[in-house]
């Protein structure tokens, strides 16, 4: 089966093989349609090209929704593609007068490829049930049904140009014209804690995503707004799920195993899930009850008045959360921010202090080392900092590893130590705040997302998973202070006398607001941290009184940067000179 939603083009099943099967498939006559209703509205003048299969107004047949003979304009591709005219000793009488301008058909074919390539492209392929050793080969045929795609489109898009202009392209460019994404999907039994998740029964896990880059994809949203709203009831309890139109990320979010379930609405973002959190194989989630589940794109009456919601399910072990089906949440920061709210939330439960910042850890050439954590709210200047580590790294860094780039969790060691762990495999950042240039470097991993505007974002991978759970003790716990100029008594590197001194600045978490949510100018959220950290404040202030108290009786350096990233003229420059403040603070220790 084939399908075409929402600006994107799902190709469900085996591709097809051959020219034929393209031309008479489901997708490509959604496609031929659709492209051709554009043209009418525009009035285009390459109608010109398939004056010959207008219909009368009284048609009736295929393709009278557009007023054209879809599977004439289909069967008449599938001549060009397949055999050269030169050689036909004679056309239908229709073809011969669609041929016409042969010039003029050329760039019909032209627009409508390039219509096809505007298109978020999909392939989803049903796996069977996953056995021992079949693994490599499987995923094998994913890559080589994503290659098949390309090949066809290519070649049978430059035979018909070929055909069309009497000489086969001097120069061929092998543009992404497949899927731009496959997926390898299959059932997985797994452990249902109740009747409230029998609503999740039956949709398909993904277990292997192939990208064809470069990605770039147009969310409606560019940022993110309120607050993700604790409710007594289970949101499951109210929502009924199609298993066709769902897909499953298993995700895993630090040592948590989060169930992701997303519309197809949402397809884009959910495949974007990919270069942010490791995804757990079947043997790691089949028979078992995640430790979390979120499911983004339910009915909004599901959830009443909020449109972002979690609930503690005590009594099964699991933590919920919901996203009503909606154009103002069509945004990335959406499925990453709940996902780590429900991380967080489970942490404090847990005894873990759960951290909005960043963690790198370091080894100079000088031979110092430090595993260093930033404190900070969004656009407060922790991936400004971390991407000004690797500016500066051919002049000071041996060895960076970055643990976190947005979450992470802190646990106290039985030796008294204080170690962090990350949550993910990547980073979702601001394009605007990254080095000039640095973006095209990395054009083959990313995905970008709305590159045309302000806050312009790119998902890409950091670290494996392997080193973000490794448990790196902390050296240095700072909060990134993005909105006081340095100056006399204001220095880069600040450290605290005290923990109580240290809990007064991270707990008013003051920040300048970058544009990257709905506020506005100074403003200051709880620890830096909005996303379970206030919701849950009585515990979670025990928590970090206990934790700042530990880490400066085990010798770690708490204090603050001056990134000065909310100040104007400072965007760049600021995080940079931070860095270099506290590489110099780093190089005057003791190796």
């Amino acid at each position: 089966m084939e399908s075409s939603v929402h600006g994107s083009v799902v190709i469900i099943g085996e591709p097809c093989q051959t020219p034929v099967q393209l031309f008479r498939s489901e997708v490509f006559g959604r496609m031929l349609a659709a492209f051709l209703a554009r043209l009418e509205r525009r009035g285009s003048p390459l109608l010109g090209a398939v004056e010959a299969f207008r219909r009368t107004a009284d048609g009736g047949a295929e393709g009278a929704a557009t007023g054209y003979d879809l599977a004439g304009i289909a069967d008449l591709l599938v001549l060009l593609a397949s055999r050269r005219l030169e050689n036909v000793k004679k056309l239908p009488p229709l073809f011969e007068q669609a041929l016409a301008d042969r010039l003029l058909w050329h760039s019909f074919v032209e627009e409508f490829y390039n219509f096809w390539r505007s298109h978020e492209r999909f392939v989803i392929v049903e796996g069977r049930e996953n056995l021992p050793g079949v693994m490599l080969p499987r995923h094998q045929s994913l890559i080589g049904i994503n290659d098949t795609i390309k090949s066809l489109i290519l070649e049978t898009y430059r035979q018909i140009s070929a055909n069309l202009t009497g000489a086969f392209p001097r120069v061929c460019r092998q543009l992404p014209a497949g899927a731009g994404v496959g997926l390898l999907v299959e059932q997985v039994e797994w452990r249902i804690p109740g009747e409230a998740y029998r609503a999740l029964e039956g949709v398909p896990f993904i277990q292997q995503v192939v990208i064809e880059p470069p990605l770039i994809y147009y969310p409606k949203r560019n940022f993110r707004k309120g607050a993700f709203v604790p409710v007594e009831e289970n949101p499951l309890s109210r929502v009924m799920l199609d298993p066709a139109e769902w897909l499953c990320y298993p995700a895993k979010v630090g040592e948590l195993l989060t169930f992701i379930y997303f519309h197809r609405r949402y397809l884009a973002m959910g495949v974007s899930l990919a270069n942010l959190f490791e995804v757990a194989e079947t043997k790691e989630f089949a028979g078992r009850t995640p430790d979390a589940v979120l499911v983004f794109g339910v009915d909004p009456q599901a959830l009443g008045e909020e449109t972002t919601v979690y609930h503690e399910d005590q009594e099964a072990g699991v933590t919920v959360g919901a996203i009503a089906h909606r154009e103002d949440v069509d945004y990335f920061g959406y499925f990453k921010k709940m996902a780590l709210t429900l991380h967080n939330v489970i942490m404090i439960g847990r005894g873990r202090l759960p951290v909005h910042g960043a963690m790198a850890s370091i080894e100079l050439r000088t031979g110092q080392a430090a595993n260093i954590v930033l404190v900070g709210d969004s656009g407060a200047g922790k991936s400004e900092t971390l991407e000004a580590f690797r500016v500066l790294a051919d002049e000071y860094i041996r060895r960076l590893t970055v643990v976190f780039d947005d979450m992470g969790s802190l646990r106290i060691a039985p030796d008294g130590a204080v170690v962090g762990y990350g949550t993910e495999i990547g980073a979702f950042v601001r394009l605007d705040d990254l080095q000039p240039g640095f973006a095209y470097t990395e054009v083959e991993r990313a995905i970008f997302m709305n590159p045309h505007k302000t806050n312009a974002r790119l998902v890409i991978p950091l670290t494996p998973y392997r080193d973000v759970m490794a448990g790196h003790r902390v050296d240095y716990f700072l909060y990134a202070n993005n909105y006081e100029r340095v100056g006399e008594g204001r220095p880069y590197l600040e450290f605290f006398p005290s923990a109580q001194a240290a809990f007064r600045v991270f707990s008013e978490g003051t920040r300048m607001a970058k544009g990257t949510t709905d506020e506005h100018g100074l403003t200051g959220s709880y620890f830096a941290n909005p996303f379970g950290a206030p919701q849950k404040r009585a515990q979670h202030d025990e928590l970090a009184r206990r934790y700042l108290e530990a880490m400066l009786a085990a010798g770690v350096r708490v204090g603050q940067l001056r990134t000065q990233l909310g100040l104007a003229g400072y965007e760049l420059g600021g995080p940079e000179l931070a860095a270099r403040a506290l590489f110099d603070h780093l190089k005057a220790s003791r190796p």
